[in-house]
């Protein structure tokens, strides 16, 4: 028996998020209610009540986002399963890896990303920058495409999330060229994705500048479990290290697929969303063959599932 937890990113917030999962574990309500605590504003109303408008602001959206994925770790935590093999998250969901792995506290790891938000929508304005996805290609032939680019704004690969299927990050007129042009040249599908900021590419290096300056403020610790960092899909065990691969991640491309790669190429066979919703599950199946997919936020699937694996752990006592 071999699972990994893997945590989401920006995209899988909803109002009402853990709404089910909460009316059975009083653990959400406590955690949502240290996250106000440690932020200064109500992010459990935030969660529970919206408005969506509020929910979507990146500064908001990322320690709403922690907050709720860790309620769902300590609700797994409390149903007696051993260990994972290791951790993963995307995105701003390594940090909930790294609270989970606890490498950083909850409560540092809440005031970075409201950090992360705010620098990466200062980086680039409103309405300049964004996020495409772009499916049916491979990971090549998008470079390829965001290099034919004629013009002189930024389009490069953001996220590789699985075969198939990557976003790519730039300025306005370049994600408009694409979406455009995509099909013609090969794409099945090019979409938008509600980002409004263009994440993990150059557009922000200063900000991730800033981030690391906040970073070497903060204790990290030797994580208990292997996460494996987005920047390369290693694991990091010095605190430095750690706090380099964080800021790195803010400008550099999200190396999903090989993380998933990776946890299988060590025997993982069950994969365990941690948080709200099923977009890291869903990368897996079109990854994996064979996988078993389970979205702990769900009450029912999570009690089955730690009853699944607990009773597994007892076959090969």
């Amino acid at each position: 028996m071999s699972y990994t937890l893997l945590f989401p990113g920006q995209g899988s917030q909803a109002v009402g998020m853990l709404k089910a999962l909460g009316e059975s574990h009083p653990l959400v309500s406590q955690t949502l209610d240290e996250a106000s605590a440690a932020l200064g504003f109500d992010v459990a109303a935030l969660v529970r009540e919206g408005p969506k408008e509020l929910l979507d602001r990146t500064d908001h959206t990322q320690p709403a986002l922690l907050a709720a994925s860790i309620a769902v770790w300590r609700v797994w935590q409390s149903q007696g399963v051993a260990a994972p093999q290791a951790l993963a998250g995307h995105s701003l969901g390594e940090y909930s890896a790294l609270v989970a792995a606890e490498s950083l506290g909850f409560a540092d790891a809440l005031k970075l990303v409201r950090l992360r938000g705010e620098l990466m929508q200062a980086a680039v304005p409103p309405g300049q920058g964004g996020m495409v996805a772009v499916i049916g290609l491979d990971d090549d032939a998008v470079a390829a495409l965001c290099r034919a680019y004629p013009g002189s704004e930024h389009l490069a690969p953001a996220n590789f999330n699985s075969p198939g299927q990557v976003v790519v990050a730039g300025e306005t007129p370049a994600l408009e060229w694409l979406l455009a042009n995509g099909k013609s040249q090969g794409a099945r599908m090019v979409m938008r994705v509600g980002m409004s900021v263009p994440s993990h590419c150059s557009l922000m290096a200063g900000a991730s500048q800033q981030l690391a300056a906040a970073l070497a403020k903060v204790a990290v610790a030797t994580p208990r479990l292997p996460v494996l960092h987005n920047l390369d899909a290693a694991p990091r065990s010095q605190p430095d290290d750690i706090r380099a691969a964080l800021a790195a991640q803010l400008h550099q491309p999200v190396q999903w697929t090989r993380t998933i790669t990776s946890l299988a190429s060590q025997g993982v066979t069950h994969w365990l969303e941690c948080g709200p919703g099923k977009v890291l599950t869903g990368l897996v199946k079109r990854s994996v063959d064979g996988a078993t997919l389970a979205t702990l936020e769900d009450p029912a699937v999570l009690a089955a599932t730690a009853a699944a694996l607990k009773s597994k752990e007892l076959e090969t006592a």
